[in-house]
């Protein structure tokens, strides 16, 4: 258990982030922990082929099965959308002290220290290695998935979002999971860390949170980095499944692939994530899109380098009438 101390500065710096780099680490995670991998059986298997013959070891040996996971691997974002590239080099500069530092505390955890040598012998060399297998593996089973899983993110900072500004950081952890408890200014987290007991100093807390570890919290709590928690986002179960079918009478008055478009709308995505759900080409998805947006009932937003698009209100009713 760890209990965050918020002071005044605390709640006003309290932010929320993306990493696309702890997805991939909790990814690799969850391929080698069937109990964590169930919500994601559709991407595993569709997934695992790709990686025969791909060398992990050197991830692996910082992610074992439950506990603490090595930090470096996983800085906390130092902005809300950090690319994946971002984050690697964030990696790849890491120093052989914070390297070491972090293989000397998975050993004091049980891990075993053979399979953890390689950051010890060589910090540097074993890092730069490191940071090479994380960009094929996200290269083969994350990066065309990315739109959706970053979408399913960005929907929950959303609501959380809302909840923040409409009843403050009450609201916002009444309900930000089980094992998270707010009373007075402190923050109660049911997880397992190095730091029991931590006052925030004006810090803030980063709040990232995850598709791929859906179950239970985690933080970093030690220095250098930033106090970060990391939670379970809304929605996982429903990530791999395939778009619902249009309501017949919407797709009398819309036709069938904007029909479909608009059903399949019922979070953000983006035109390669719908082309990819709803078997078209990433163009005729940009077609009708453009078309359902002039006739207001599509709405656009820029996130980062993609742009996201989601249904209006007037589209909702049209859905759910249909």
């Amino acid at each position: 258990m760890i209990e965050y101390r918020f002071g005044p500065e605390d709640v006003a710096r309290t932010r929320f982030a993306i990493s696309p780099m702890w997805e991939t680490a909790a990814a690799i995670r969850a391929l080698r922990n069937p109990s964590v991998a169930s919500l994601h059986l559709p991407w595993v298997k569709r997934i695992r082929p790709h990686l025969k013959g791909m060398d992990l070891s050197l991830p692996l040996a910082l992610l074992p099965r439950k506990g603490y996971i090595a930090d470096f691997l996983t800085p906390p974002p130092v902005s809300p959308l950090m690319s994946f590239e971002d984050e690697l080099e964030l990696i790849r500069g890491t120093s052989p002290e914070q390297v070491r530092n972090d293989v000397e505390i998975l050993i004091r955890n049980d891990n075993p220290r053979e399979s953890l040598r390689p950051f010890l012998d060589d910090p540097r060399g074993s890092v730069q290695r490191l940071a090479d297998a994380l960009a094929g593996f996200w290269a083969v089973a994350l990066e065309a998935d990315w739109p959706r899983v970053r979408s399913l993110l960005e929907a929950d900072i959303q609501y959380r979002s809302r909840h923040l500004a409409e009843g403050g950081i009450d609201l916002l952890f009444s309900n930000l999971h089980g094992e998270v408890k707010w009373r007075g200014n402190v923050l109660t987290v049911q997880c397992t860390c190095a730091v029991p007991d931590l006052d925030l100093a004006g810090r803030g807390l980063v709040l990232v949170p995850t598709a791929f570890a859906p179950h239970k919290t985690s933080a970093m709590t030690e220095e250098p980095w930033q106090p970060t928690l990391i939670y379970p986002a809304r929605g996982v179960a429903l990530l791999w499944e395939e778009a619902a079918m249009a309501p017949e009478a919407l797709a009398r008055v819309l036709g069938r692939s904007r029909a479909a478009l608009l059903s399949d709308l019922d979070a953000p995505r983006t035109t390669t994530d719908l082309a990819r759900r709803l078997d078209m080409t990433p163009g005729g998805v940009s077609q009708h899109l453009s078309a359902l947006k002039d006739s207001g009932f599509v709405t656009a937003r820029r996130s980062g380098r993609a742009v996201l698009y989601c249904r209006s209100e007037l589209a909702d009713q049209l859905v759910v009438a249909g």
